[in-house]
């Protein structure tokens, strides 16, 4: 991926830069959080015009390689007043990976009261405003850029809760289904509404594959990498039947699962909330 799309919402204007050679190696969470920890001053309030929202693929993302379709959200956060990463699933990754897009990083606040939407296609990023979807819960708008737009097209979008910048609204991100899949931690919603962007559609029609060397050799390391995900008793058992809280236990005990502001990496009651618990609840 060698593109990094930057988006200006005080003066409307976008650009297409270069891959810094430090970011070469970076994907995902390592890219979000570098760029965030490297362009956003540490002070700067969460909802205001000085930090940034970046949206970032993995370096594996457009491949065959399991798990790599995972798209990367970054910012401060309005929740914890720090550096927050927070990724999910969906279209939206694989189609900027294919799109030859490293980072999208959209900054500052616009003027006025108009609301906007972002589209990523073959040529960059593009800024128009937009009402009709304004104060849409995320299915309608889902819906409704289906119509507009067509069914291939990825999108991320806020409800009310993001345009009212509430602290802990998500971005939601459509899935091949015309679900949606969620940043759901940080309130990286809320930073998304301060910018007053209502959604951002994707558009990889035309795009090409994305490319790899030697594609024998990565389907043989992919495989045994698959195999390894599905023999394992957390990732090939536990998630697939207990959700993303069979982890509550494990990070408990290993004193890793964050507790009263992470002063403590042990809950007491982890037990009363595992995904163990709520599965047989």
């Amino acid at each position: 991926m060698n593109k990094v799309l930057r988006v200006n919402m005080s003066d409307l204007s976008t650009k297409i830069e270069e891959v810094p050679a430090a970011w070469v190696g970076l994907g995902g969470r390592g890219l979000t959080s570098t760029i965030i920890a490297t362009e956003v001053p540490p002070t700067c309030h969460a909802l205001g015009v000085n930090n940034k929202l970046v949206f970032a693929p993995g370096l594996l993302t457009g491949t065959p390689a399991a798990n790599s379709g995972r798209l990367s959200a970054g910012a401060k956060s309005p929740l914890t007043g720090t550096i927050k990463e927070s990724n999910a699933g969906g279209t939206a990754a694989q189609m900027l990976a294919r799109l030859d897009v490293k980072a999208l990083i959209i900054e500052g606040i616009p003027k006025g009261d108009a609301w906007y939407s972002l589209h990523v296609n073959m040529e960059g990023v593009s800024i128009q405003e937009e009402t009709e979807l304004v104060g849409k819960w995320n299915f309608a708008v889902i819906e409704a850029l289906e119509a507009r737009l067509g069914k291939k097209t990825g999108i991320l979008t806020i409800g009310p809760a993001g345009e009212m910048k509430m602290a802990a609204a998500n971005i939601s991100v459509k899935d091949p289904d015309s679900k949606i899949r969620s940043h759901g931690r940080g309130g990286l919603g809320a930073v998304m509404g301060s910018k007053k962007i209502k959604f951002i559609s994707i558009d990889d029609q035309g795009a090409p594959k994305v490319p790899i060397a030697d594609p024998e050799k990565f389907k043989t390391a992919a495989r045994v990498f698959a195999k390894a995900l599905m023999d394992h008793p957390v990732s090939g058992e536990g998630l697939p039947t207990y959700g993303t809280n069979v982890l509550v236990n494990i990070l408990n005990e290993a004193g890793g699962l964050p507790t009263r502001n992470f002063t403590t990496g042990q809950f007491d009651g982890a037990d009363k909330i595992s995904g163990e618990t709520m599965h047989d609840t």
